[in-house]
């Protein structure tokens, strides 16, 4: 489950005498793989305060409220439960001067669920041979190398452009079956590693049957997520490993 730490700092304490946060952050974050990402923030003389009243935006430098304590930073966890949650914030260095604050994140929705639909949508797409389903997946700014184009290419244009020339050498439904499928998602942001084989009739009266493997990257926009990079690599020669062999 994820966790939203708030490093709350004090402006009357001695920090002196505190302890370094990079220790800290190396060992829950390389070594334990409890924290997924935070930063520091700005002083909240720095902060503006936005309020809307009667349709009239206003604003205030400054912070929401004068207090001698003040949102420091923040830190996103991945923890097993809540107290796995405090042990962490318990050896943050701050705890020794200011406080940390920690909040659940509010779950309801299944991002990955989401991410896995959107792959299993790539491989409709491609056994009818239906660019427009799957041009669908991803977002307009997209990055993909292609084996088609042989090259990296921006944006959706770049990517139909490939996908229609790749799409025309079949002679038929192609099979896309997904060998293996690593996810890992964050709020915003997820990353897969796949081993996918592929195998379809093509026009020149051969068969393809290969597996590339491919490394996708996903933004949520709005309420969905979309392929926002894509790199896909295939074998360049006859005596690279089988798709049989790659399955193990």
């Amino acid at each position: 489950m994820k966790y939203m730490l708030l490093v709350c700092g004090d402006d009357t304490a001695d920090a002196s005498g505190m302890a370094p946060v990079e220790p800290w952050v190396e060992e829950m974050g390389a070594e334990r793989g409890v924290r997924l990402h935070g930063h520091r923030l700005r002083l909240p003389a720095d902060a503006v305060t936005v309020r809307v009243r009667d349709g009239e935006v206003l604003r205030t430098d400054g912070p929401f409220a004068e207090t001698k304590e003040y949102i420091a930073g923040f830190d996103l966890l991945e923890c097993a439960d809540m107290e796995e949650a405090v042990e962490a914030a318990a050896k943050h260095p701050v705890a020794t001067i200011g406080a940390m604050e920690i909040r659940p994140f509010w779950y309801d929705e299944d991002p990955e669920g989401d991410i896995r639909r959107l792959d299993s949508e790539l491989t409709k797409a491609l056994r009818e041979r239906d660019v427009d389903r799957a041009m669908a997946c991803y977002a307009p700014d997209v990055e993909v190398f292609h084996p088609e184009a042989g090259r990296e290419g921006s944006g959706a244009d770049a990517l139909r452009k490939a996908e229609e020339q790749w799409f025309a050498t079949l002679a038929g439904p192609a099979e896309r079956e997904v060998l293996d499928f690593r996810l890992r998602v964050d709020e915003s942001v997820a990353f897969s590693h796949a081993l996918v084989r592929l195998r379809a009739p093509l026009v020149d009266g051969t068969a393809l049957d290969t597996t590339a493997r491919v490394t996708t990257g996903y933004r949520a926009v709005g309420d969905s997520w979309r392929i926002v990079h894509q790199h896909t690599s295939v074998p360049a020669a006859a005596d690279h490993p089988s798709a049989g062999d790659a399955r193990s």
